[in-house]
């Protein structure tokens, strides 16, 4: 059986609800559903879907560092955002970091996410090698 190894990114949330930044079981790694919130709890590039897909991007990419993988092993990522005519800038921001990389890539509208202010959430799976 594979051990799983949980990482934490240290934010309150995770014991209230119950999830970590990212889980990872054998060569497999999910990461959480990523916002553009700081480690002071500030939202980052308010208003501006591609400077939070970017934030968000770099997040994970921490996330994944830690847990021994990077973006390079990114086979998927599922973007939510609160206003689909964002696609565009959302896209691009995703480009800059997944041009070469090519993950399976589904973005969606929501209805809203945890804060009005956030405009963007993205889920990554990684597999490592």
């Amino acid at each position: 059986m594979n051990k799983r190894t949980n990482y934490s990114s240290g934010a309150v949330w995770e014991d209230i609800v119950g999830y970590s930044r990212a889980v990872k079981i054998g060569q497999h790694i999910e990461v959480a559903g990523t916002t553009a919130v700081d480690a002071n709890n500030k939202i980052v590039g308010r208003g501006n879907a591609f400077e939070q897909t970017k934030y968000i991007i770099e997040k994970a990419a921490k996330a994944l560092e830690e847990a021994g993988s990077s973006l390079q092993d990114v086979v998927r990522t599922r973007i939510f955002c609160t206003n689909i005519a964002s696609w565009e800038a959302i896209g691009r921001a995703h480009g800059l970091y997944f041009k070469d990389i090519k993950p399976a890539a589904t973005m969606v509208e929501v209805s809203g996410l945890v804060d009005p202010e956030l405009l963007v959430e993205i889920e990554f799976t990684a597999i490592t090698q």
